[in-house]
C-alpha cells in the first residue's frame, strides 16, 4: 500500500481518499514516503480542532485561521512549495457546497502547478468513505490495510523486550502473531499487554488470551460475530453427499493443496427447507476445517444515519475477514439480506443496490482465502447474479429428511439427553414423523420431555409420539412453497443427501 500511495503522489494525483481507522500508522507511512529522495516534500496535517499543523510538531499547536475546512484548503492552494496535505476526518464537511467547491478549485490549481513541477497532493484520511458526486472523477480511493504478520512481529518483539521475556520458539511466536491477525496495530499492542499482565509472560499458553480479546474486538464492531461451535458433523443426521464434499476440502487451504495446483475454494450456497440443518452445517464446517467462523449480519450493515456509512460498514467487515484469513464468512438467510436490492432506489436511495453490487464484486475478485458460506430458504427472492456459476463453488439443496435420516436424527437427540436409548423404538418414531424437519423433531422431543417433567416422571415413546401428532410441520402448512423449492432445485442444485435417493424424493 505504501508503494501505491508513493506512485500516486509521484504521478501528481491531486486528491487521494485513504479509508482507515489507523491515523497514526497511516501518517507514519505517508511521512516515510515524503522523506524519500525522490520526493523531499513537507507533510502537513489538518484537523478541525487544530487547523493545519506540520507533521512532527506538537499536538498542542493550533493554527486558528485554518480550522475551518474551507480556509484550510484555501491555505493549501496559496502554498508555493511541494507538499502533502493530510485532512483528517473531513467526511462530515466534504458535502458542504463551499468545501466541495474549494476542493475542486484546489484540484485545478494543482494541475496548473504540476506543469511547473510543483507537486501537491491532498490526502483525505477517514474511517468512512464519503465522496460528493462533484469529486467522484477527481479522487482515487484506497483502503489502508490492517497490519500484516511482519508489522505485528514488530509489535510482539517490542512487547517481549518490554516484559523481558526470554526468547520464544518460532512456533510460539507464529501462533501469537496469527492470533492477532485482523487487529489494528494499537489493538495488537493492547492485547499483548493484557496477555502479559494476566499471565506474567507471553508463551503459547497465552494464545487463548489473545484470541479471546480478539473475539471481543471483532464483536464490538457490531457487524461481525465470532462464532464458536462445539458440535461436529456427526451431530447432523443425513446429508451424506454434502458432508463428503466438505470432508474432501478439509485441507483445501493448506500449502500442500497450492503445491498440488488446486485453487482456493470460494464458497458454497446451501438452499433448503427451514429447520433442516443448513446453519448447523455452516457452523460445524468451521471445526472440521480448523478455521475461524465469522458471521456477517447484513441487517447491521445498513445504517441510515450517514450517507456512505452502510457501504463503509460492509468494506470494514470484509477487510477484517480478509485480514484473519483463511477463515469462513457465514451469511445466514441470504435471501432476506439481499431480497430488495433490485428495487432499492425507490425505498432507500439505492443503498441496498450499492451494497449488493459491492458484495458481488468482492466475491468475484477476492484473492484472499475467505470461504463464503451462505444459506437461504426462499430461492425466488435471490437475485439471479448470486446463482450464476463462478460465484459459489457449489449450490446444495437440503430437503426434508427421509425415514433413514429421521432415525439418525432421533438417535442423535436421544443420545444427547439419555445414555440408554434401547427403550425407544426409533423406527416407529421415524415413521410417525413423516414430513418433519430436524428442528421440528428436536422440538417435539423437548415438548415430550416438558410434559413428563411436569408430571415428575421419565419421558417415554408415547410422549414423543403424542408431541409429534400435536404438531403441524412446515411441510404441511407450506406445501406449495416446499414443492416450488424442490422443483427449482431438481435441475439447478446438488442434493445434500445421497444423489439418487434425494432426486427420487424430490420427484414426489
Amino acid at each position: 500500500m505504501q508503494e501505491e500511495i508513493n506512485v500516486l503522489i509521484q504521478a501528481q494525483y491531486p486528491l487521494i481518499y485513504l479509508v482507515t481507522p489507523e491515523e497514526e500508522r497511516a501518517e507514519r507511512a505517508i511521512a516515510m514516503i515524503a522523506q524519500r529522495k525522490s520526493q523531499q516534500q513537507r507533510v502537513f496535517v489538518w484537523t478541525v480542532t487544530h487547523g493545519i499543523v506540520e507533521y512532527g510538531q506538537s499536538r498542542h499547536t493550533t493554527q486558528h485561521n485554518t480550522v475551518s475546512p474551507e480556509a484550510a484548503v484555501q491555505w493549501v492552494i496559496q502554498q508555493k512549495e511541494p507538499g502533502i496535505y493530510i485532512f483528517k476526518d473531513l467526511h462530515p464537511f466534504i458535502d458542504a457546497p463551499a468545501t466541495t467547491r474549494w476542493l475542486r478549485d484546489a484540484m485545478a490549481s494543482f494541475r496548473e502547478e504540476a506543469k511547473k513541477s510543483l507537486k501537491k497532493s491532498i490526502i483525505v484520511m477517514s474511517p468512512v468513505q464519503q465522496i460528493p458526486i462533484e469529486l467522484e472523477k477527481e479522487v482515487v480511493v484506497l483502503d489502508f490495510p490492517l497490519p500484516n504478520l511482519k508489522e505485528l512481529n514488530q509489535v510482539l518483539s517490542h512487547q517481549l523486550d518490554q516484559s523481558k521475556t526470554r526468547r520464544t520458539t518460532t512456533e510460539t511466536r507464529e501462533k501469537l502473531l496469527k492470533a492477532a491477525l485482523g487487529l489494528t496495530r494499537d489493538e495488537a499492542e493492547k492485547v499483548y499487554r493484557k496477555a502479559y499482565v494476566k499471565a506474567g509472560r507471553l508463551t503459547e499458553a497465552e494464545v487463548d488470551i489473545v484470541l479471546s480479546e480478539k473475539k471481543q474486538i471483532i464483536r464490538r464492531n457490531g457487524i461481525l460475530d465470532y462464532i464458536e461451535e462445539d458440535e461436529t458433523l456427526d451431530s447432523i443426521g443425513g446429508l451424506e453427499e454434502l458432508k463428503r464434499w466438505l470432508k474432501q476440502r478439509s485441507n483445501a487451504f493448506t500449502e500442500r493443496a497450492r503445491e498440488y495446483g488446486l485453487p482456493q475454494p470460494k464458497g458454497m450456497l446451501i438452499l433448503g427447507v427451514p429447520g433442516c440443518g443448513k446453519s448447523l452445517i455452516a457452523k460445524t464446517t468451521s471445526r472440521l476445517w480448523g478455521l475461524p467462523l465469522l458471521r456477517l449480519d447484513m441487517g447491521r450493515v445498513y445504517d441510515g444515519s450517514m450517507v456512505g456509512r452502510s457501504e463503509a460498514n460492509l468494506r470494514n467487515a470484509l477487510k477484517t475477514a480478509e485480514s484473519i484469513s483463511p477463515a469462513i464468512l457465514f451469511i445466514d438467510e441470504l435471501d432476506k439480506s439481499f431480497a430488495g436490492s433490485s428495487g432499492s432506489s425507490d425505498s432507500d436511495g439505492g443503498t441496498s443496490s450499492r451494497i449488493f453490487g459491492s458484495f458481488l464484486t468482492w466475491m468475484q475478485e477476492k484473492t484472499s482465502p475467505v470461504f463464503v458460506m451462505a444459506t437461504a430458504n426462499r430461492v425466488e427472492r435471490l437475485p439471479g447474479e448470486f446463482l450464476r456459476k463462478g460465484r459459489f463453488d457449489e449450490i446444495f439443496f437440503v430437503d426434508l429428511p427421509n425415514t433413514q435420516e429421521r432415525q439418525q436424527i432421533f438417535e442423535i437427540h436421544l443420545k444427547k439427553r439419555r445414555g440408554d436409548i434401547d427403550r425407544f423404538d426409533i423406527e416407529q418414531l421415524a415413521k410417525v414423523s413423516e414430513g418433519f424437519s430436524g428442528a421440528e423433531i428436536e422440538q417435539a422431543m423437548v415438548a415430550a420431555m416438558y410434559e413428563a417433567f411436569a408430571q415428575d416422571r421419565e419421558f417415554t415413546q408415547l410422549d414423543i409420539i403424542a408431541a409429534i401428532k400435536s404438531t403441524q410441520p412446515l411441510s404441511r402448512t407450506m406445501t406449495e412453497q416446499v414443492a416450488a423449492l424442490r422443483d427449482w432445485a431438481r435441475q439447478r442444485a446438488r442434493p445434500a443427501a445421497s444423489s439418487l435417493a434425494e432426486y427420487q424424493r424430490m420427484e414426489f
